[in-house]
């Protein structure tokens, strides 16, 4: 039976000791720029996915995610050993690091927002000085006020090819 609070639990354990052993325990360079950003664990706990992102040494810097991929591979047994002793499972998670995407798809998102909201504003601009091409309300049916605000009913032609359809109430 899964005990999805225990997985919970187990995962963001393992996701601290894992962030906390990279930054103070293993002295990789590469791994210098990794964050881990979420952590699932499966429901039986013998599978945990970590998530990461890699930033550049500064801000205009690529970053270097072959490096940093090939930097937790080679830190991965010395992780799930730490993770073992820190959680006290019987059985250790194997650990699977995936590149977290995030980051990227919401840049990405924000950029197209910042396109949307310079559209809109353009339009505003135009819009600001226009007048209708017709009339000012081209719905208003005349003589609506006259006849006390009841609504004028316009006496259209008879259509034959639009009868049977009853689409009206008088067809």
């Amino acid at each position: 039976m899964v005990d999805a609070g225990r997985a919970r639990k187990l995962s963001k354990r393992i996701g601290t000791v894992v962030a906390s052993a990279i930054e103070f325990e293993i002295k990789d360079p590469p791994l210098a720029f990794v964050t881990i950003t979420d952590t699932k664990v499966t429901g039986d706990l013998h599978d945990a996915t970590l998530f990461y992102t890699v930033r550049g040494e500064t801000l205009q810097d690529e970053p270097d995610y072959a490096g940093a991929a090939a930097a937790l591979e080679r830190a991965k047994g010395t992780l799930r050993t730490r993770v073992g002793a820190a959680t006290g499972v019987r059985f250790t998670p194997t650990l699977a690091f995936v590149l977290d995407k995030v980051p990227e798809t919401s840049q990405h998102m924000e950029e197209l927002l910042a396109r949307a909201r310079a559209a809109d504003a353009d339009l505003a601009r135009i819009r600001q000085g226009a007048t209708p091409a017709g009339d000012a309300d081209p719905y208003r049916v005349s003589g609506a006020e006259e006849s006390g605000g009841e609504p004028v009913v316009v006496d259209h032609q008879f259509d034959p090819e639009d009868t049977g359809d009853r689409d009206r109430s008088d067809d």
